[in-house]
């Protein structure tokens, strides 16, 4: 009777033929979480100042709009009122718009900086986990050919 194959030795010898090197995927998570963190820190920079200059922006309505809803004695004096608070209400907008405008200008020269640095220091360490599968692929085929 034929004797059968132990797969398990097989498999287990070919997975010893290909070195992982645990530690390079070590470093690239530590490098992804460290990466998400300094992103998430300028989207919450960001979200923070938008807030304050929504908050700003509110309080400046409102104080303007209490000048709206003040009694008037003449009819032409509701008008004027609304005129008058459309008119700072637009400038205010203009003012507020450019804030938010400089938070998102903000935002992308942050992101463009990390995603860079990120990218430089991705290339090294591609370049260095090549190398390094490169050499161990080597020895593993010279000592898989010596046998």
């Amino acid at each position: 009777m034929a004797k059968t194959q132990d797969f398990n030795a097989v498999m287990k010898d070919i997975m010893g033929a290909f070195p992982v090197d645990t530690k390079a995927m070590e470093d690239a998570f530590k490098n992804q979480a460290a990466l998400s963190e300094k992103l998430s820190g300028v989207a919450l920079e960001a979200a923070e100042k938008s807030a304050e200059i929504s908050g700003t922006w509110a309080k400046t309505t409102l104080a303007k709009l209490t000048e709206v809803t003040k009694a008037k004695t003449e009819p032409a004096d509701y008008a004027k009122a609304m005129t008058d608070f459309a008119s700072a209400n637009a400038e205010v907008a203009a003012e507020h718009m450019a804030a938010f405008a400089e938070v998102a200008k903000k935002v992308q020269v942050d992101t463009v900086e990390l995603l860079m640095a990120a990218g430089k220091d991705l290339q090294e360490d591609a370049t260095a986990v090549v190398k390094k599968a490169t050499d161990d692929m080597t020895a593993a085929a010279k000592k898989a050919t010596a046998k």
